[in-house]
């Protein structure tokens, strides 16, 4: 089975890789010092956290070979007992407890939030530094395509202006939507959150898009660039039977518009 292309791990990823490596290698040592039996090992960590497949993705994590994302990063530090901000500074910079906000005491030192505003919150007193971003009722098939004929404006999340700043976008041209399905997993997975860039509509090598066709309706997928010159729309599930590669010749490309760039994903806990 041909595994898909995964954009290579930056060098910033590969270093929080490390640091979490080296904190599962303590936990474990600590695990059989202690004489549990049997020890903490990958599968029971990856169940803790409710992955699919559990030993897999720890692995994955640990050995570099998926980037880590928000919701591992935060599953992982409550298994493993660790400050989010001990393995991934630059991840745990996006993270504010509802708690800290709700109780009014967010702070200029506290890390910056992209969560979900949280109701009640004193919406006045952190305007300046909150963009609200419009949460649309469309949804983005990570799957077979999903029809959106009627789409409505049903809440707004917010979004750390700091945050937004060092993504280097820009919050008019943000929309969040969902995704609907499991052909991006690991990397997206059914029901999450995507903050999507719409001033990104010139398709790039190894990034995740939003797109919609005539036939397929919205699809969240991965770009990557043909050899031929055209365009493969890939699902990063790596069942491929399920969930085939598309390859796009040029002719074929404009019947597909990008409706913008994922730059941002969020899940359940």
């Amino acid at each position: 089975m041909k595994k898909p292309t995964r954009t290579p791990l930056t060098e910033t990823q590969v270093e929080d890789a490390e640091r979490l490596r080296a904190i599962y290698q303590l936990r474990v040592r600590e695990s059989k010092e202690r004489g549990d039996s049997p020890p903490l090992n990958q599968t029971e960590i990856g169940e803790r956290c409710e992955w699919k497949s559990p030993q897999s993705m720890v692995s994955q994590y640990i050995n570099a070979h998926v980037a880590l994302n928000l919701d591992a990063l935060v599953k992982l530090s409550r298994v493993l007992d660790f400050e989010p901000a001990e393995v991934s500074p630059t991840l745990a910079s996006g993270i504010a407890r509802a708690t800290e906000i709700r109780s009014g005491t967010d702070r200029t030192d506290a890390p910056a939030a992209n969560t979900p505003f949280p109701a009640g919150g004193d919406a006045e007193a952190t305007e300046d530094r909150y963009a609200h971003i419009p949460q649309y009722s469309a949804k983005a098939a990570a799957g077979f395509g999903h029809e959106n004929p009627h789409v409505e404006t049903v809440a707004t999340l917010a979004f750390k202006l700091d945050w937004l700043r060092t993504k280097g976008v820009k919050a008019d041209n943000l929309f969040v939507m969902y995704a609907d399905g499991d052909s991006m997993w690991p990397t997206v997975d059914h029901h999450d959150v995507l903050l999507v860039d719409t001033s990104r509509t010139e398709a790039t090598d190894g990034h995740v898009f939003v797109l919609t066709s005539t036939d397929r309706g919205s699809i969240v997928k991965r770009l990557v660039q043909s050899p031929l010159g055209g365009w493969i729309i890939r699902s990063d599930n790596e069942d491929k039977d399920e969930y085939p590669d598309l390859l796009l010749s040029r002719s074929e490309v404009n019947e597909h518009r990008i409706i913008g760039r994922v730059i941002w994903r969020g899940g359940d806990l």
